[in-house]
């Protein structure tokens, strides 16, 4: 397995005090490890059909697109409220140290399409859980749930129960 972990850079005490962001940069600006990312993610479904590939705000969007591109499917971000300008439904959720509102246009899902979530960092769920229940409200079929990181210490996958998870790395 390529080393990963080796690019994830760790700033302490950032967005707030007590929380260890796992910055992707330095992973995401190495070319043949962020192709051998996109490959990895991409395999669970490369003989399923996959219509759209659903990235959370923000860094979700950089793994989404490269991920639906690879994957030929279509993309649907979801976005903080008040940063799509067609008409929405939103969704309220929890993170570690917050709360705020989730928004995804109403007709970036159709009903019955095939649907990969990816976001960038698993943590508590809070937020990837408002996102599977915007994609149910649009009448999506979740297919899979992915994650470059998994901080498995804030246990995230409780918060999903049901659903099929995928991480590439995990902090302990």
């Amino acid at each position: 397995m390529p080393n990963f972990k080796s690019k994830i850079r760790e700033i302490p005490n950032w967005p707030h005090k007590g929380v260890n962001f796992k910055d992707i940069t330095p992973l995401l600006q190495d070319k043949n490890l962020f192709s051998r990312m996109i490959d990895r993610l991409a395999q669970p479904y490369l003989k399923k059909k996959v219509d759209k590939i659903v990235g959370i705000d923000a860094r979700g969007f950089l793994l989404a697109s490269a991920l639906a591109y690879k994957l030929k499917a279509g993309l649907a971000i979801v976005r903080k409220k008040g940063k799509l300008p067609a008409k929405t439904v939103s969704k309220e959720y929890s993170l570690e140290y917050a709360s705020d509102v989730l928004e995804m246009h109403e007709d970036a899902i159709l009903p019955g399409e095939k649907v990969v979530v990816i976001d960038d960092v698993l943590a508590t769920g809070g937020t990837v859980k408002a996102t599977i229940d915007l994609v149910k409200k649009l009448k999506g079929k979740i297919i899979g749930i992915e994650f470059l990181i998994e901080l498995t210490y804030l246990k995230g996958r409780k918060a999903l129960k049901g659903q099929k998870i995928i991480s590439l790395l995990k902090y302990w």
